[in-house]
């Protein structure tokens, strides 16, 4: 009675096992554009948000962009990388920024917004001197890596 118990447990368990992998399918990859340009702003903030996080973010992004090249013809597009809830030195050791970014990509030709994107990056900088640097760096990582853009050299 044991063994025949056993054994129904294990044809269903591999019935189930069976059912699962019939169900996973190969998700489509996600539309690719040609990035031409790309604008940061950031939203109206309270305290307001560095210039100097704006301008890392912005050189950044276009020297991805400068750097990228395409073999086929994909549609051209424009981005505007807007910030919004950009928090510096908070916790206990007041080491942790936060900033949540939306991205709008809109076609050259028309102006129509064809894809958005959203994320929030985290950091933690112990030097307050760099915390704009390592929170721009996290965000064009982000940009470059949803928008398939080349890392650029890095200076002598």
């Amino acid at each position: 009675m044991l063994l025949s118990r056993s054994g129904a447990v294990s044809a269903l368990v591999g019935c189930l096992v069976l059912a699962a992998c019939s169900s996973w399918s190969v998700a489509p990859p996600p539309p690719a554009y040609d990035v031409r340009s790309a604008s940061v702003v950031a939203d109206a903030a309270l305290p307001p948000v560095s210039p100097a996080l704006v301008a890392a973010i912005n050189d950044r992004v276009n020297a991805a962009i400068a750097v990228t090249t395409r073999t086929a013809p994909l549609p051209q597009v424009a981005l505007t990388i807007r910030l919004s809830d950009v928090r510096r030195a908070r916790g206990f050791n007041r080491d942790r920024n936060s900033a949540k970014i939306n991205i709008d990509a809109a076609a050259l030709d028309s102006g129509a917004v064809v894809a958005m994107a959203s994320f929030e990056v985290r950091t933690v900088a112990p030097d307050p001197a760099t915390a704009d640097e390592l929170m721009a760096e996290d965000i064009a990582a982000r940009v470059r890596s949803i928008f398939s853009l080349n890392t650029p050299r890095l200076a002598n």
